[in-house]
């Protein structure tokens, strides 16, 4: 337990402390601020900017050769978990202080702390998601943009061919606009879940990865 904390801490610490999460923070400050939480400009803002902290992290260790020395420190468990806990915490930490920082210029803000968490966990699951599509595709490209083509595409399946099913919306989970069971709870019950599955198909693909190298 105590070397997944080890590993966590050293990949959050580099996660917070990179030139993507200042990047993300001030450009969902900018957006926020300029916009608000209803345009169309924050909302698509989500699944691209949560991906700059820390989604190439493990590409950068894996091409690089960096791996092969820090892996022996860590254990592959520790190492993979201290990876996909350290995207997803600063891809939705880079999405929510931006918008927190708003409430120091007298803007639009969310309306209570309950929508600030969904941003976050919104936040985290797109970088999650990224992470693993990376990882599956050993591609860069895929890491900052894979993201939002799935994104994108729930939002034009639910606009225009399955308006009642509500629930596949990604607008829907940053601002619930209906009624779920257990309320904005019920919305971070289905975020969390699809959280946990993509964090377990990644710690498969990374597995069968770090055995090859």
């Amino acid at each position: 337990m105590s070397s997944v904390r080890n590993s966590f801490k050293t990949d959050f610490k580099r996660a917070i402390l990179s030139p993507g999460f200042a990047a993300g923070v001030l450009l969902e400050f900018w957006i926020f601020l300029q916009a608000g939480s209803n345009s169309d400009l924050f909302r698509i803002s989500v699944p691209v900017i949560c991906t700059l902290p820390y989604t190439t992290a493990w590409l950068n260790d894996y091409q690089t050769g960096f791996l092969k020395l820090y892996l022996p420190r860590t254990g592959m468990p520790a190492y993979i978990a201290g990876k996909i806990l350290a995207c997803g915490i600063s891809g939705g930490a880079a999405e929510a202080l931006g918008v927190f920082l708003c409430l120091f210029f007298q803007k639009e803000t969310p309306a209570d702390a309950m929508n600030l968490v969904l941003i976050f966990a919104s936040g985290m699951l797109w970088a999650v998601l990224s992470a693993t599509l990376a990882a599956w595709s050993n591609s860069r490209y895929i890491a900052y943009g894979g993201g939002f083509v799935i994104y994108y595409l729930f939002v034009i399946l639910h606009e225009r061919y399955f308006k009642e099913l509500y629930f596949i919306d990604p607008y829907e989970w940053l601002s619930p606009q209906h009624t779920w069971i257990f309320g904005k709870y019920g919305v971070l019950i289905l975020m969390g879940a699809i959280i946990s599955l993509l964090m377990f198909l990644y710690a498969l693909i990374l597995r069968r990865c770090i055995r090859n190298v």
